[in-house]
């Protein structure tokens, strides 16, 4: 059989991708409405695409309109036939790229932030050092007893990545995390 023709394990069959696998970041403009959240993440998983982070917030309440934010993984083309189905779901007003849209201004990467709560059960010792690497991380306390604190941080997901791998050792028991909000840079709105 041409390997041209071999199924590549989605529900397709399509020439063998041999494009590198890229990280993208997108921003979808959505009627703030019932089932619309189900929709888009329906689209992921009716295709086995992998949502990395997902946020949803209402940013203008008068005109009902919600923002989420994916981070998802695939080739170029992949991805280019995510945006297009996402842009063909009826209460979707707009998709952009936000990785695209900061090469294409010359930055790197769009601004990515995410909070996080990180709980970490420590005594003696090692609730000073606990304390000591949360300050160099700019974690503020957001709770804390003689037993254990509650620490949030806000930063980039490697950030966080970081301080929750440096907290294990000390007791680290619990993380909540918000998943990601990116915007570009610049005054161009979406």
């Amino acid at each position: 059989m041409n390997a041209q023709l071999q199924p590549t394990g989605s529900a397709y069959f399509i020439a063998k991708e041999t494009a590198a696998i890229e990280s993208h970041t997108l921003s979808v403009l959505v009627d703030n409405e019932p089932g619309v959240l189900a929709r888009v993440i329906g689209l992921f998983s009716g295709r086995g695409y992998n949502i990395e982070s997902l946020t949803v917030s209402e940013t203008e309440h008068e005109a009902h309109l919600s923002r989420i934010t994916i981070v998802t993984r695939g080739t170029p083309s992949v991805l280019e036939q995510i945006k297009a189905q996402l842009e063909r779901i009826v209460p979707v007003h707009r998709v952009l790229d936000l990785t695209v849209r900061a090469r294409e201004l010359g930055q790197e990467r769009p601004i990515e932030r995410e909070v996080a709560l990180v709980k970490v059960v420590s005594s003696g010792e090692m609730r000073a050092e606990t304390l000591r690497l949360a300050d160099a991380f700019h974690a503020k306390v957001v709770d804390a007893t003689v037993e254990h604190f509650i620490f949030e941080i806000t930063g980039k997901s490697s950030k966080i990545d970081q301080f929750v791998a440096i907290m294990k050792p000390l007791g680290l028991n619990e993380i909540c995390r918000t998943g990601i909000a990116a915007m570009n840079r610049g005054s161009q709105g979406m």
